[in-house]
């Protein structure tokens, strides 16, 4: 028997946001090997499709007879237009969605309240709040009417206690948890799981976006000690969707071994 039981996965489909990338591609990779269908979304189009290819090369090498379809939709979250018309562009065969992974977000910058642009904060609350409402909202109408679905938004350690030099990003990831929460508590009489994921550390794109492309202060970081990956929580990820129907992982909160909290950390090397 398998310690990670992943037969409740095969055929179901996914749609996973910001799955360009970072978590969003390593999550969908594993759900490929999990015999799932996807429904891939990111704004950059080039690396979504490099994506797809890499869930179908996944899928392929299993063997599995389900599952296996994949489709790449260039999507923006934070376009609201976009997100009104993204069940029109599912392909039918995958416009029935099992499994809603609201990965798509984003940091950027470390400036102090008073010094923020407001190009950052408006951007950070589209894509991070906004867009995973408008998703959210799109998407349980449809779980409601077939008493059937997984909700699964990525949160953060920031969602649970606020730092310097990240009020906003800190603000948005506030607002997932209590949005997530709310969701919760509102489909209770429902067969609707909800799940929020909570990282702490992990090393991706995400600290290079936020230094504005700068490598070396990313690498800053994570110095001196060992961060979570992509695939670690693509697999909280895909655990969390494989569970029995009445499990419910309603919070995952994971960090490195080496860190306690946004602010309290230990950088003495690798253990």
């Amino acid at each position: 028997m398998s310690v990670f039981n992943a037969s409740r996965l095969l055929g179901k489909t996914v749609l996973i946001t910001g799955a360009s990338a970072g978590i969003g591609a390593a999550t969908a990779i594993l759900f490929a090997k999990g015999g799932s269908n996807l429904v891939l979304c990111a704004r950059r189009a080039d690396a979504l499709k490099s994506v797809a290819d890499a869930c179908i090369a996944a899928h392929k090498e299993t063997g599995l007879q389900q599952g296996g379809k994949v489709t790449a939709i260039q999507l923006d979250v934070a376009d609201k237009v976009q997100v009104a018309s993204l069940l029109d562009k599912i392909p039918p065969e995958l416009r029935q969605v099992d499994v809603l992974v609201n990965n798509a977000g984003f940091v950027h910058g470390v400036d102090r309240v008073g010094d923020i642009s407001s190009a950052d904060v408006e951007n950070m609350f589209a894509t991070n709040v906004l867009g995973l409402i408008a998703m959210t909202q799109v998407f349980i109408k449809e779980f409601k009417a077939r008493k059937a679905g997984h909700i699964i938004n990525l949160g953060s350690v920031a969602g649970r206690e606020p730092y310097v030099g990240g009020s906003i990003y800190c603000a948005t990831k506030h607002a997932v948890r209590a949005f997530t929460g709310s969701l919760l508590r509102e489909v209770v009489d429902t067969p609707i799981r909800v799940t929020e994921i909570q990282p702490g550390m992990v090393e991706t794109e995400f600290s290079v976006v936020r230094f504005g492309g700068d490598k070396a202060a990313a690498d800053k970081v994570y110095e001196g000690l060992q961060p979570l990956t992509a695939e670690d929580i693509a697999e909280e990820i895909v655990w969390a969707a494989s569970r029995p129907p009445h499990v419910n992982l309603a919070e995952v909160f994971v960090l490195p071994v080496n860190q306690a909290s946004p602010t309290i950390s230990y950088r003495g090397g690798k253990l």
